[in-house]
């Protein structure tokens, strides 16, 4: 009997899925344990293993296409099996699902991008041909099949011209792709004055960063505290920290501490409002955002008060490359009671972040910047950086809030207090 297999929901905040790589195709021995597929989710792309035994006899969702939670993945069975009463019914019965039949990705080319243009130019009514892209360093549309087969065969992926739905690079132009010359991008770019634009289909991730901060946003009441933190004493004892063998420390390392132990000492911002009634968390589970491709993941430090700096900088530093890597599991993301979001690198001062459901406060770290501060009367120079911290008013007050900041503040202008 042909067995129906569903889209997993392979994280708590997955809605849908899209398959990395099919690593079976269609008459092909299925055996339970075996990997089946990749599904890209809006975290990770991580391995599907087949719940049966048999022969893959359908194909419901192609490589590099996104589908939702329990729609037809795949149906599994003897050989030579009908299959149209189990499509027919996994059409009727799964919430949301659509049976759809295989597609070669080579049979049905999607047209060439148009560039947009004001009507009376009637050089714009025709559709030019595909434009590889001469950016370098920006974010690359291509299916994820595409960028492993680009990266197989050594082929920037940024020169590939897409001819995929809205310029989407696919497979197909990986395997024809032709180096084109720096005259030739310059020849067939679009023209100067002429209107264009192009249309980028939302990443599963950043379908999730949107709902979920849209949600935060506009359901948290949030409020700001802004804070000065004098750095110069932690600047002094990151030098001397790093100047020991095999130590590496960074500033963020000190803040994850320093919050840290912070929120031992309040407990009152390591909560979350849980609707009915607010979960003050006695663990300190902190949620470090690290920046990747397609949006913004954030791992979790697990009992970080019980943690030293160089255990810190560690795990920070391997969740960091992981989730570059797409490599990141549930159990890395997934509990966090407090958040961190860092800019000082990329030269920004100060901004405001949005809170993290479920936590309520998230802390905003800007750059350290050096500035005239007075000490004992006089104006001196001084490393100065800006934090703030966001609050959902429905379970962290002012006087809270502030009690916070000032204990941090108090942990990063002393870090050997941080030792005691």
């Amino acid at each position: 009997m042909a067995e129906i297999v569903y889209m997993p929901k392979l994280s708590d905040t997955m809605t849908e899925g899209v398959v990395a790589t099919w690593n079976k195709n269609v008459g092909d021995t299925v055996k339970a344990g075996e990997v089946l597929a990749e599904i890209e989710t809006d975290k990770a792309t991580m391995e599907f293993e087949s719940f049966y035994d048999g022969v893959l006899l359908h194909i419901g969702v192609e490589t590099g296409k996104a589908a939702p939670v329990n729609s037809v993945l795949a149906i599994i069975g003897q050989a030579g099996e009908d299959i149209s009463a189990a499509l027919a019914n996994a059409a009727s019965s799964a919430p949301g699902a659509v049976a759809e039949a295989p597609k070669a990705e080579v049979a049905t080319p999607s047209p060439a991008p148009v560039v947009a243009a004001p009507s009376p130019a009637p050089v714009a009514a025709a559709a030019p041909a595909p434009v590889a892209s001469n950016n370098t360093s920006g974010r690359v549309f291509a299916s994820p099949l595409a960028k492993k087969l680009a990266s197989e065969k050594g082929i920037d992926i940024h020169t590939v011209a897409g001819t995929g739905e809205s310029g989407r690079i696919v497979k197909r132009d990986v395997d024809h792709y032709t180096p084109y010359t720096p005259a030739e991008r310059s020849f067939t770019a679009a023209p100067a004055g002429v209107e264009s634009f192009t249309d980028e289909p939302v990443s599963q991730m950043r379908k999730t960063i949107a709902r979920r901060l849209a949600e935060s946003k506009f359901t948290a009441p949030h409020f700001y505290l802004t804070m000065d933190i004098n750095m110069d004493q932690a600047i002094t004892s990151r030098k001397a920290l790093n100047s020991m063998d095999g130590v590496k420390v960074s500033f963020n390392d000190l803040v994850v501490k320093a919050v840290a132990m912070a929120l031992k000492q309040n407990p009152g911002v390591n909560s979350s409002w849980m609707g009915d009634f607010i979960r003050r968390n006695q663990h300190v589970h902190i949620g470090v955002a690290v920046a990747v491709e397609d949006g913004l993941l954030v791992p979790v430090i697990r009992h970080a008060d019980t943690k030293g700096l160089v255990q810190i900088s560690g795990e920070v530093r391997e969740f960091a490359q992981k989730a570059k890597d797409k490599k990141l599991q549930p159990s890395d993301w997934e509990g966090n009671t407090f958040t961190i979001s860092n800019l000082g690198m990329f030269g920004i001062e100060s901004f405001t972040a949005i809170v993290n459901p479920p936590d309520s406060c998230i802390l905003a770290i800007g750059g350290i910047k050096e500035v005239p501060v007075v000490k004992n009367g006089q104006v001196v120079p001084g490393n100065v950086m800006k934090v703030t911290l966001s609050c959902d008013h429905r379970v962290v007050d002012g006087a809270t809030g502030s009690a916070f900041l000032q204990t941090f503040k108090t942990f990063m202008e002393n870090p050997a207090a941080m030792l005691l």
